[in-house]
């Protein structure tokens, strides 16, 4: 579809609330409720501008909707993530370079009045804030050359995710109501806007005024990227003063099957097992932490503690969490990973394989067989390996893969 009719447009923004825009906004619905997507376009987006006129949206904002076009290379994007098929080592060898560490450290002294600001206000460390500045645009120097609108028009009209993406377009439409931005803004191919990436719903509920000039522009001014992630991470469940993660090494087999993110035990029961630290035993208990295991036990080791799951939080992708928690490590002074030789992992197309034969064995695979070693394809490994009498510790390999 090309731009949208002046026919349509003058039917639309005369168009007023409806029973179907007011069950999409009806809180009391779950959140998991799938709004209208497909089909043919002039009823969705009658809808779609109903919806918006009972959430408050003025005809300012309608009126940048109206400009606004499907854009086929956005699915392209969403259905080719190649990023979550990489292992932890070749996605953070790659997203933890010298230069970022090197430009992460620079804009930790170059902001350090705000980055103080925010760990005063919201808790947050710097380097934790400076992390996810870096992997998400190279510190605001890539921020997207998507059309926002398009974006989101487009994915809340695809009916892969509708009821993800749909209210992040009611959100951008009011922050043209608002005048934060227009029509003309870009940023990632899943409508993120500014230098931390923020969707439309936290810039409008979260965004700081970091700077002071009296407006949140999470585009251009670092202060307030700065201080909106901070807010942002608080809100996720950010535990001022506590870690989140630290590099241990393994001295010897452990129950394999105790390395699950969410089960948390203290240094003890860990040093018990022979988890050291990397420049000796593991410290005092300093909040319950539990063994992540990447790529096996074989291959990089970490205690993560109950601040990881806010990078969990932020992108669900494990690789990318683990990653983002490294680099912040990394910018807190940590060094850099210890050599490890991980057990011969799979192609994307084994995983594919793996997944079905987990499928054909009653294990939940997600609503389509992808590829991608996610978290129910992580656990169902991990089942299969006790099963097996395999050390459990999620890791697929071609050993396992062929015992299935």
């Amino acid at each position: 579809m090309n731009k949208l009719s002046i026919a349509l447009a003058a039917a639309v923004l005369s168009a007023t609330s409806s029973a179907y825009a007011l069950d999409q906004i009806n809180h009391q619905q779950p959140a998991a409720v799938k709004p209208a997507c497909g089909g043919e376009m002039e009823p969705w987006f009658n809808g779609l501008i109903a919806e918006a006129r009972a959430a408050g949206v003025t005809d300012k904002g309608l009126g940048e909707l109206l400009k606004a076009s499907l854009d086929d290379k956005v699915l392209q994007r969403d259905r080719a993530q190649g990023v979550f098929s990489q292992t932890f080592l070749t996605f953070s060898t790659r997203m933890v370079s010298d230069y970022r560490l090197k430009q992460g450290a620079a804009n930790l002294k170059k902001y350090a009045d705000t980055f103080a600001r925010a760990e005063s206000e919201y808790g947050v460390p710097g380097p934790v804030i400076a992390a996810f500045w870096g992997l998400e645009t190279d510190f605001g120097a890539v921020q997207g050359d998507f059309d926002t609108l398009n974006a989101l028009l487009t994915l809340s009209f695809d009916c892969r995710r509708p009821e993800l993406f749909r209210p992040q377009l009611i959100a951008l439409l009011k922050l043209f109501d608002k005048g934060v931005v227009d029509s003309k803004t870009t940023g990632a191919w899943a409508g993120e806007i500014g230098q931390m990436q923020m969707l439309p719903t936290d810039y409008l509920e979260r965004g700081v005024d970091g700077d002071g000039d009296g407006k949140v522009d999470l585009k251009n001014s670092a202060p307030d990227a700065i201080m909106t992630a901070a807010r942002v991470l608080r809100d996720l469940g950010w535990r001022k003063g506590e870690p989140w993660l630290e590099e241990v090494k393994l001295t010897r087999d452990l129950p394999w099957e105790n390395a699950l993110r969410t089960n948390r035990l203290p240094h003890s029961k860990w040093s018990e097992w022979g988890v050291m630290g990397m420049k000796g035993p593991l410290g005092p208990d300093n909040g319950d932490a539990s063994l992540l295991l990447p790529m096996g036990r074989k291959g990089p080791a970490f205690l993560s503690y109950a601040n990881f799951d806010v990078f969990v939080e932020w992108n669900k992708s494990i690789i990318y969490a683990t990653t983002a928690a490294y680099f912040a490590a990394r910018l807190a002074g940590a060094g850099p990973l210890e050599p490890t030789t991980p057990e011969t992992g799979l192609t994307q197309e084994q995983m594919k394989e793996l997944q079905t034969k987990l499928a054909a064995r009653g294990h939940d695979m997600g609503p389509k067989i992808d590829g991608v070693f996610g978290i129910l394809t992580r656990d169902a490994v991990r089942d299969e390996q006790i099963r097996l009498g395999l050390p459990a510790d999620s890791w697929p390999t071609p050993e396992l893969l062929s015992k299935l």
